[in-house]
């Protein structure tokens, strides 16, 4: 998993409350379990005028130019901006996988499913919950400015705004660990390989029967 220290990147913001992991990616889009592949398919149902298949050349499918992500401005977005409840409904990894693979590293929103608050962490998207009028505060600031960025350190737990403002964000202590080193479950517990070696054998010798052809 790729580690997340900070980031100064791009803000799109995603005026939805309740956004749904079925509208993050899909479900016919769910039949691969590479993690990536997915990003021309996110939010696809907003981003294009015509219905999406798996297979589909994205690039000849008609843009819904009304759509945030679709807009100029927009473009190279790192940090995506949320309202309410985002990522709830299925508990699909395919969702981060898809945010992760368009280029989104940060959410902010007021609040988050468990689910996929979780899954976002093991794929190396930090989600970052801030409240409800901090979070309408850069709603505001974003719409007017062209390019507007902002600084988001894991690290110190703080969101700077270009003013210069400081949000401060909690997050679990393991998972703060885990995404600044970039582990995730696989590599949790390849830490351990000489323990977990070390254990097969002593079984191997304690239990030969469980080895026998």
């Amino acid at each position: 998993m790729q580690a997340f220290c900070r980031l100064n990147g791009l803000v799109a913001p995603l005026d939805r409350s309740n956004v749904d992991t079925d509208a993050i990616i899909p479900k016919q889009f769910l039949k691969s379990i590479k993690r990536t592949g997915f990003g021309p398919n996110l939010f696809d149902e907003w981003r294009y005028l015509d219905h999406g298949e798996l297979g589909m050349d994205c690039s000849k499918r008609p843009l819904n130019p009304d759509f945030v992500l679709n807009q100029p401005r927009y473009q190279g977005a790192q940090i995506l901006l949320a309202r309410d409840n985002f990522g709830c409904g299925s508990s699909r990894e395919h969702a981060p996988w898809a945010m992760f693979d368009y280029g989104f590293r940060v959410v902010i929103a007021p609040s988050f499913a468990d689910i996929f608050a979780n899954n976002c962490f093991k794929n190396g998207i930090l989600p970052v919950v801030l409240p409800v009028e901090k979070v309408a505060r850069l709603f505001a600031e974003v719409a007017p400015t062209v390019g507007y960025k902002l600084d988001v350190d894991l690290e110190k737990q703080q969101v700077t705004t270009p003013a210069g403002e400081v949000f401060e964000f909690a997050v679990d202590v393991f998972r703060k660990k885990c995404l600044l080193e970039g582990l995730d479950d696989i590599s949790l517990t390849l830490q351990h390989v000489e323990e977990i070696k070390a254990f097969e054998a002593r079984r191997k010798i304690e239990e030969p029967w469980l080895f026998s052809s």
